[in-house]
Formats: structure tokens, sequence, C-alpha cells
């Protein structure tokens, strides 16, 4: 820490600032946000050498090596004792690379309304780095701090990354003497200048107010990349996310159906207040995709207790008496596992007990297969197995009035 350093890339992150600022108000001005950074690194490298700073504390980059790296393709060696081990980390590095520069890819593809081709940004990385190594470069990726600054400037395409290497190339050859007393503070400013036009407060309301997990995951992401680093804030990111659709797998929806006057439709009461549902008769759809491991306990426990009387509040009237009979609408399940099969037999046996029949409706292909294959449908009886929720309905009406009479 030196207040120098905080002065110098202050000072100039504001002149950046001012610049971009100027070039947007005056459109004559466009070339000034565009060589503001050369500038900056040319009069701070002045103000370094003339004064010298570096002396009173100022970090600056000192001694870089010219000249391009040599060929190495003389020292591969395909059957060392290390080839195994640098394979392993080859690969780490290429998936975090990889995964680094679909997000950065992405994030300003949305906001410059283009489309990313992740198979061609996969492959131009492959043969970057293929031929990169030949002459032992840095593993290359899209940058996030590169992007950002190429975006500042206003860069389009592909063109301002062969100017660049010209220019690096050069720079190698030619002037890295002259870039000995750099300040590092610079480079800094450079970088975050770039930072306030990728940072939309609006958008991130709106996440917000639409889904707090999704902003909560967009928050650990800009804290993360902020703070420690854009592999950290990805990965903190995803993890949220994967916990999301875990929390969301584990407590799926478990709805009361009621018919809607006048239709034979069957909605969730929770959403329709004008749903009524029939006394004695209860209706559910469990929304979820998938009946598994993660999720049959929980709604097995959740019919028996509405079965039992515990959660009556949630049926309102729609067992009076007593459940005589229980409904599960299967539209939107599309898979079913050992585990929710082992669930849902279970509950016969536990309905079964308490004199409570048991229904199907709208199972799909894949479900009742299952379902065939462990033999619950022949354990309910096929005639329990109906289309719609108004033949199942209907049926129980009729089989409950046989059974009074």
């Amino acid at each position: 820490w030196s207040p120098l350093n905080f002065v110098i890339g202050s000072s100039f992150l504001i002149f950046l600032l001012a610049a971009r600022f100027i070039g947007r108000r005056n459109k004559k001005l466009f070339w000034l946000p565009a060589i503001a950074p050369l500038l900056s690194v040319i009069l701070s490298t002045l103000v370094v050498f003339l004064s010298k700073a570096d002396k009173h504390g100022v970090n600056i980059i000192k001694h870089v090596q010219g000249g391009l790296n040599p060929s190495s393709v003389h020292k591969l060696q395909l059957n060392g004792p290390h080839v195994g081990q640098a394979a392993k980390i080859g690969l780490i590095s290429a998936i975090i690379a990889l995964t680094e520069a679909i997000a950065v890819g992405r994030s300003f593809a949305n906001i410059k309304g283009y489309h990313l081709d992740g198979n061609k940004e996969m492959l131009a990385m492959g043969c970057m780095n293929i031929a990169g190594s030949l002459t032992s470069c840095y593993v290359s990726t899209g940058s996030f701090s590169r992007t950002t600054v190429n975006f500042s400037a206003g860069c389009k395409t592909a063109v301002s990354n062969i100017v660049m290497a010209v220019t690096v190339l050069l720079c190698l050859e030619l002037f890295t003497r002259l870039l000995y007393y750099t300040p590092m503070a610079i480079l800094a400013s450079i970088i975050l200048s770039a930072l306030p036009g990728l940072i939309d407060i609006g958008e991130a309301y709106h996440i917000w107010k639409v889904d707090k997990f999704d902003f909560l995951a967009c928050l650990a992401a800009f804290f993360g990349v902020f703070f420690v680093s854009v592999e950290i804030g990805l990965l903190i990111a995803v993890s949220i996310s994967f916990a999301k659709i875990l929390l969301q797998s584990i407590r799926p929806g478990v709805e009361v159906l009621g018919r809607i006057p006048t239709t034979e439709a069957y909605c969730d009461v929770a959403q329709y207040p004008m749903a009524v549902t029939t006394p004695g008769i209860l209706v559910i759809r469990i929304s979820s995709g998938s009946l598994c491991f993660a999720n049959a306990g929980f709604v097995r426990e959740r019919i028996l207790k509405w079965v039992e009387g515990e959660e009556e509040d949630n049926i309102e009237e729609a067992a009076k008496g007593r459940v005589q009979a229980i409904i599960i609408d299967m539209t939107d399940l599309t898979n079913v596992d050992t585990s929710g099969i082992l669930a849902l037999e279970e509950l016969h046996k536990r309905l079964l007990s308490r004199g409570v029949q048991l229904a199907m409706v709208n199972p799909r292909w894949v479900v009742i297969h299952k379902l065939k294959v462990a033999k619950f449908v022949d354990k309910i009886g096929k005639e329990r197995v109906f289309l719609t929720v108004a033949e199942a309905v209907d049926a129980c009406l009729s089989s409950r009035f046989a059974n009074s009479a």
C-alpha cells in the first residue's frame, strides 16, 4: 500500500471515465475513449520517470523480457514420467479456461445482442492453445479484463484482436524498455474504468423482483469476481444455482385440485379460489418432472398428512367427514424411479389400511410403463387408471354410492 499508487490510479481512472463521458456526449470525439488508455500509459510512465516516483513507493512494471519465445517443439515429450500428471493438469486448466471464456462471452453477447456458438469458441481456443504451446506460450482464454477493455474501447469484431496481436508483437520487439517505468496502478485503472459499463443496477433489481434465489446467485457471482477471481465467482454462482435446483427437487409442489364451475377443468384451489372441491375425494397434482429418491418421501408424507387430517386448512372442504378416495394427477410427471415406485406402493398400503381408494390420472408413457413392470398397476387395479380427472372423480363417486347401497 502506498498513497502515491492510489493517487496515480485514481487520477487516471477519473481521466478515463471523463474521456468516455465526453466521447458519448460528443460524437465527433468518438476517438477520445479509444485512445485514452494509451495516453494514460504514456503520460503515467513519463510522470513516474521524470519525478522518480518509483523511489517513493510507486510500483512499476520494471524489466519486461523482449522478443518472441523460441520454438519449443523439440522439447515435447510424450513418453516421459510426468505425462500423466501433465495431462490431468491440462484437463483441469482446459475446463476452467473454457468455463470462464464461455461465461464472459455470453455476458457480452447478451449485452450486444448476438449469438455465441460454444462449439466454435472451444475449437478456436483449442487451436489457439495448441499453436501457442509450440512456443511455450501461457495458456490463453477469453480474459475478462482484456474483454472489458476491448468492449469499453468500442471494439466489435475479431479484427481488434489482430490489431492487438500486431501491437503486442511490435512492443515486444521494440518498446519493452520504454515500459520499465509504467506504474502498475495505471493498468488497474484501465481495467476498472471498463467496469461501470458492465454493472446494470436495473437488471439486478429486475432479477430481485422475479426470483430471489437468482438474485442471490447474481450477487454471489458479482462479489466473488470483484473480490477474488472469475473462477471463484462462477463457482459460487453455479453452486447456488445447483442448490436451488436441489431444493426444488426435494420439495416439489403438491397441489389440491378443484373443479372450475361450469367446466370439466380441475385447477389448484390456492390459485383459483372459485374451484370447487368434492367432499370425500382429494384430487392431488404433483408439480414435478420426476418422482424420485429426492422427493418421493416428501410427496408420500404430504399426502398422508392430508388424509389423516393434520393439514385440514390446506384442503378446506375436500374431505368433509373423512377422505374416501385419493386421485393423483400425474400429467406433469415425466419420469419415476424405483424409490418413487416404492413410495407409491407404501402410500397405497397405508391408504388401504384406512379404507381409502387410490387412483391415477394421465400418467406419461414412460411412467405407466415402469409402473406396469413393477406390478403397481396390478396392485391398484387397471380400472383405477384414468385419462382425465373428471372421469376419475365420477368413477370414485359411483363406487362410493355403490358401496353405500
